[in-house]
């Protein structure tokens, strides 16, 4: 397929997808925090668990939540589903798009000697055995307890950020953390959060009482969904920030991350709500603590650049030929891509130098580049041009 054609599905997937997530992440907090502003009033009606107030738009709203359901079933029933839906499936396709189109380039780790066949079908079972695992754990006695079940969780997908990263290249395996995290959500509002609730209006229409067990459990999922929306959120645009995903401590930073996110939602949440517990005062001071280290640890690079080694031109002007200027260059010869990457070229040595904090970044200071080390760049290769731009980046 045309390099360029691969280009737009995959930008108007990638539009898609943010559209989505948009609104999907939208109406989970908004949901989330008029859980926790509802107030049982002296005057709430029967089986009315409490209500708010709101002003919107020039306009003021009073909205009422039932403790199981009202006696009766409204005409009109407003769902709210079909956003997490469509983030997935757009996400699942960009997915294909990038990481399965091009797998050798994107995905595998040459180290790990997968096919492509073989590489794929681990990154969807994956997805599938990581909702399972996930769902047993909610339905297991450890469910029954939260800080419990949260630590399972925490658990489940540091494993699985260290999993990925023994077969996939650092960036794909960051991805696909990410990739399973929100799969565990949108299933949560498929298999849990829409089922129960469609019991329940089964139920509103034959007559019976609803289970409350029902809405108990699909509030327990929305509620897990809020703390994990955060971490998957940045997860998603981290192939942006190759400082996060270096391979070999890929599954301590998504475990700050996860730590990270759920102290600030954490945070957010008892505030919203007016129910501080004891651990409020010290959310924010443990939120930057995390922060602190989470940027120390993952920019720590001991001896990565070579510094106080003597690099000649010539020897960098050599590495880049063989290793990079296959994509990079105003004429790539790989066929993976028409254009040279984010523009980024290195046919002359002033593009090379221009380029050089670029390089260090994406080469020296992490492996992202060359992409899935297609070409085969080495670590000694990569200290040199370490080396290279500690010394100024000279052209002599």
């Amino acid at each position: 397929m045309d390099p360029l054609l691969v280009d737009w599905i995959g930008l108007i997937l990638r539009w898609a997808h943010v559209m989505f997530g948009i609104a999907w992440i939208g109406t989970s907090f908004y949901f989330i925090w008029l859980d926790g502003s509802l107030r049982r009033r002296a005057h709430s009606r029967e089986g009315v668990a409490g209500e708010s107030w709101m002003v919107h738009g020039g306009g003021f709203y009073r909205v009422e939540k039932y403790s199981v359901a009202p006696a009766r079933l409204p005409e009109e029933l407003h769902w709210f589903k079909y956003e997490a839906y469509f983030t997935w499936i757009s996400g699942f396709l960009l997915l294909a798009v990038i990481y399965y189109w091009s797998a050798e380039a994107f995905l595998i780790d040459p180290a790990s000697g997968l096919s492509p066949a073989l590489a794929i079908a681990i990154s969807v079972g994956s997805l599938i055995v990581g909702w399972l695992a996930y769902d047993l754990i909610c339905r297991s006695p450890l469910g029954r307890r939260a800080a419990v079940l949260a630590a399972a969780v925490f658990v489940l997908i540091v494993l699985a950020a260290w999993g990925y990263g023994t077969v996939f290249t650092g960036r794909a395996a960051f991805l696909h953390v990410g990739a399973l995290v929100g799969t565990v959500m949108a299933a949560n509002v498929f298999f849990i959060i829409m089922s129960n609730q469609k019991k329940t209006v089964a139920a509103l229409k034959a007559g019976e009482a609803p289970d409350a067990r029902l809405g108990q459990q699909a509030k327990q999922r929305s509620f897990h969904n809020t703390y994990l929306t955060l971490p998957v959120v940045l997860m998603m645009i981290s192939n942006h920030y190759p400082v996060l995903y270096g391979r070999e401590r890929g599954a301590l930073i998504v475990a700050g991350i996860v730590i990270l996110g759920g102290l600030v939602r954490h945070y957010v949440t008892c505030r919203e709500s007016g129910r501080k517990d004891a651990s409020y005062p010290f959310l924010v001071p443990a939120a930057v603590a995390t922060l602190s280290v989470l940027v120390a640890f993952s920019s720590y690079r001991p001896d990565a650049a070579g510094e106080g080694e003597t690099v000649a031109f010539a020897q960098v002007q050599s590495v880049i030929v063989e290793r990079c200027a296959s994509c990079h260059s105003a004429r790539p010869t790989d066929e993976d891509f028409a254009e040279a990457p984010g523009e980024v070229v290195f046919d002359t040595p002033g593009d090379i130098k221009t380029h050089a904090q670029r390089i260090l970044t994406q080469s020296v200071l992490t492996d992202t580049m060359p992409l899935g080390n297609k070409t085969g760049m080495t670590p000694e290769e990569r200290r040199l041009l370490g080396a290279w731009i500690a010394q100024g980046a000279p052209l002599d």
